[in-house]
């Protein structure tokens, strides 16, 4: 499964499309002009890592983040999503391993994410990628 880092704007339509997809399955309104605008401007920015597996088969996000306490960086996986017709195919698998190489090579402290506690499939992929919760850290929200 080929991992590709979008750095091109050429690369943008077709990731715009499946993270609008992506957005809609959780009850989002399709917007798939703004959603391609949102991500040009997060990936020309740096604010986001953007990654296309296969031919639009599945896109992780990432936003990378200083880390004061190691002088270094953690990588947070912001969004990560499989079309439904390439499910059960290592797509996800191959995002997250290319997110760990990439932020391994870069120096980075941890790679963290999170979901929802309901996300019994996701958690259980996670695992099984080496993922584990930290008891110590309570992520909390503010309404802005």
């Amino acid at each position: 499964m080929t991992v590709t880092r979008l750095g091109s704007l050429g690369d943008i339509d077709a990731a715009a499309g499946l993270l609008d997809e992506y957005r809609q399955h959780y009850g989002a309104n399709p917007a798939p002009e703004a959603v391609g605008e949102w991500l040009r401007e997060q990936v020309e920015s740096a604010r986001a890592r953007v990654y296309l597996a296969g031919e639009a088969d599945g896109i992780c996000t990432v936003a990378v983040v200083p880390a004061a306490l190691t002088l270094r960086t953690v990588w947070l996986v912001r969004d990560l999503y499989v079309k439904p017709s390439a499910r059960r195919r290592g797509v996800a698998r191959a995002l997250l391993t290319a997110v760990e190489e990439e932020a391994r090579a870069s120096g980075a402290h941890r790679l963290s994410l999170q979901t929802e506690t309901a996300n019994v499939r996701a958690i259980e992929l996670y695992a099984r990628t080496g993922f584990a919760a930290l008891p110590e850290v309570t992520v909390m929200d503010s309404l802005i």
